[in-house]
């Protein structure tokens, strides 16, 4: 089996082993699992293994009286809130058989156990397993602890996320200064490049080492040694944490595959994972559509143009919603992989496509049309196959992503994506011509402007801006200030100046809110408008500016890949310069040029000895181009738009080596704000 093959089916690999325990029991899962499942082929995998039912894993749920049998599957360590949980559904159950699956291995439960020796067995699963019998009520009742890396959720046959990771992200200015205060003042990080593992707190030790764990064991199957290279701070923690896995070092002496694999991080470029693409089909349809309950990646697609019924609040919710990820049918997985990576007009035309396809193949009464592709037309087609069970039963998966295609064209959110899209070009220009404080200056009209918000979505249809908007386009700015606008002290009395300005022009637009979006919520730390006090929010915003201005600062240890803004010379517009083109030209330069920023890890004695060799000798460094096989990891996360362009910059090098992406989370804009203001980097939830 080759490598890239192996890739595609590790995933669902990784279920075979829960599969082979779940007959006639109920599940219970968490939601990263759930989210893992949900793209390896569904619920539909655990009933035709003989699962009675599956449940949210949560201390309100339990088995029912004929239920003697439970299987849970949880992404977190056996301790503290999600041992709680267990004990609850236990508690309320009769079960005489347990199994529990964790996605974290034995040896991370050793470390968030504190225990620091190698011990022989699973002795925390033991443990465990006892503690299952005592909440059972029998000790002489069935319980069963194990591994299981059911982490990865494979989009495509290129692209696999890993949702149990989805809230890890790379650390900023601020986390540095937290993790500075509590050593002595002689022992202080000069840089984030400076921050070792062993300084981490030991939630963020365990999710680094959970994640390096995974992505060995799949290594594993593919019987690959790699090379690890990394671009940033906390990949280069990631990348030295994976090349000096204990259980690595075996599969590396005998595997027969050899690939490289570059950590890049988020952070180092934000400007494309907060802009508002024009030509991306699936970031509209992503940020416009409501997402699926629990889930990060995928949405909820409203099927009511599938049947006769009229919209009206009585049906609401009565319809199951459907989704992005189609297991089931070939021609619907190849629909979904040309609409994340084609551009918008190439996408809608496929959907047209296999929708006149379908309907062709069922012998009904389509009218072809020609020309620009509407979302009325789309919905004209798949309504054809709301009166033949049969030909909706074959064609449900084209129809689903044929619906999301049409709900994201007409959705009322449009005008504002195509408002931001030009504030963002608009923005562009003005860093290049003027200074930080004046190009800030040019968004307090938009927040004065704007009405108060009577929700979360932004989109009356008049392409006015919610906060949540604005925070976006803050982002997008301060992405690009520094080397657009570098300041000197005077300037920095302006810009805080400005700043100001901007944190009191915000607060009176969060207190004069009707309701308050999920990501204020986060922010301000309530969960209505009238919790909010104008100290509160004055304050929740202070913070949102202190962040804001470490962002500025992230490319500062870089050298090669220190900017990615071009200023206008006069005859060309200033421009982006998307940091993953730049890593991956320099990769594929036929040159095979040293590059300082992408760092090679080593964990080995025999590589030490090299570098140490290679001072007086010529020893060929490492170079991530040197195999066929090259594994791209985003920490943070990826946009359909950066998909598309590694697709393009590899078919341009036409190097033969084929690249894998894999990614914590698929990005839309708004979840930018939420990693870089509302969540705690250094200590994840790890279900402790």
């Amino acid at each position: 089996m080759l490598p890239t093959d192996g890739v595609m089916c590790f995933p669902g690999q990784t279920w075979e082993k829960v599969l082979s325990k779940v007959k006639k029991a109920v599940v219970f899962m968490d939601d990263r699992c759930s989210e893992s499942l949900h793209w390896n082929g569904g619920a539909a995998l655990l009933f035709e293994a003989g699962a009675r039912n599956i449940k949210q894993f949560s201390s309100f749920e339990a088995g029912g009286q004929n239920e003697p049998k439970a299987v849970f599957v949880v992404s977190t360590v056996l301790k503290g809130k999600t041992a709680d949980i267990i004990k609850d559904i236990i508690s309320l159950s009769r079960f005489q058989y347990c199994v529990v699956f964790t996605a974290i291995p034995h040896s991370i439960h050793l470390l968030a156990n504190n225990v620091t020796t190698d011990l022989e067995g699973n002795s925390v699963f033991e443990q465990f397993e006892e503690k299952l019998c005592e909440w059972m009520g029998d000790m002489n009742y069935t319980a069963e602890v194990m591994h299981a890396p059911v982490v990865f959720a494979p989009l495509t046959q290129h692209l696999h996320l890993l949702p149990a990771f989805s809230d890890l992200f790379p650390l900023l200015e601020v986390d540095l200064e937290s993790i500075n205060e509590k050593r002595p003042e002689k022992r202080r990080f000069g840089s984030l490049m400076d921050v070792d593992t062993h300084s981490l707190s030991p939630e963020l030790q365990i999710q680094i080492k959970s994640l390096t764990s995974a992505i060995n064991t799949l290594f594993e199957f593919i019987g690959t040694r790699e090379e690890s290279f990394s671009v940033g701070p906390m990949s280069r923690l990631i990348a030295g944490e994976l090349a000096s896995h204990p259980q690595a070092k075996n599969r590396r002496k005998s595997a027969p595959n050899k690939a490289s694999v570059v950590f890049i991080d988020r952070t180092l470029d934000r400007t494309g994972a907060v802009g508002h693409h024009g030509d991306s089909l699936v970031e509209k349809i992503l940020s416009g559509l409501p997402q699926l309950p629990g889930h990060v990646t995928d949405i909820q697609v409203d099927m009511l143009e599938l049947t006769h019924l009229k919209q009206t609040t009585d049906n609401k919710g009565i319809l199951a919603p459907g989704c992005l990820a189609q297991n089931q049918s070939a021609t619907a997985r190849l629909l979904w992989e040309t609409m994340l990576v084609a551009k918008q007009k190439e996408a809608v035309m496929e959907v047209r496509r296999q929708l006149v396809e379908a309907a062709s193949k069922e012998n009904l009464p389509i009218k072809m049309s020609l020309g620009r592709v509407t979302a009325e037309q789309l919905c004209s087609y798949v309504q054809l196959f709301r009166d033949s069970w049969g030909a909706l039963e074959s064609h449900s998966g084209v129809l689903q992503l044929g619906l999301a295609a049409a709900q994201a064209l007409r959705h009322p959110a449009l005008p504002c994506w195509d408002a931001c899209l030009a504030f963002e070009r608009l923005l562009l220009q003005a860093l290049g011509d003027l200074d930080l404080a004046e190009v800030l200056k040019q968004l307090l009209p938009l927040i004065k402007s704007s009405e108060p918000e009577t929700g979360s979505d932004s989109s009356s249809g008049s392409g006015e801006l919610s906060v949540d908007d604005l925070l976006v386009l803050l982002v997008y700015v301060y992405s690009m200030a520094q080397e657009a606008c570098p300041g000197g002290a005077e300037q920095e009395k302006h810009v805080e100046k400005v700043e100001n300005e901007l944190i009191g022009a915000l607060t009176l637009r969060l207190t004069q809110q009707t309701s308050l979006s999920p990501l204020l919520q986060e922010i301000t730390g309530v969960s209505g408008p009238e919790e909010l006090t104008v100290e509160r929010a004055h304050s929740a915003l202070e913070n949102v500016f202190e962040m804001l201005r470490g962002v500025c600062h992230a490319r500062d240890p870089l050298k090669h890949f220190s900017s990615v803004y071009t200023p206008s010379d006069g005859a060309h517009q200033a421009t982006y310069r998307p940091l993953l083109k730049q890593v991956l030209e320099e990769i594929f330069h036929p040159d095979r040029r040293e590059c300082p920023d992408v760092e090679h890890m080593s964990g080995g004695l025999t590589d030490l000895l090299k570098t140490g060799f290679s001072m007086f000798m010529k020893v060929t460094r490492p170079h991530p181009s040197d195999h066929p096989l090259l594994f791209l990891f985003l920490v943070g996360g990826v946009t359909p738009s950066e998909l598309r362009l590694i697709r393009d910059v590899v078919s341009t090098h036409k190097s033969g080596t084929q690249v894998l992406v894999m990614s914590t989370r698929l990005l839309r804009p708004c979840d930018v704000p939420h990693l870089l203001f509302s969540i705690d980097r250094l200590k994840p939830d790890i279900g402790v």
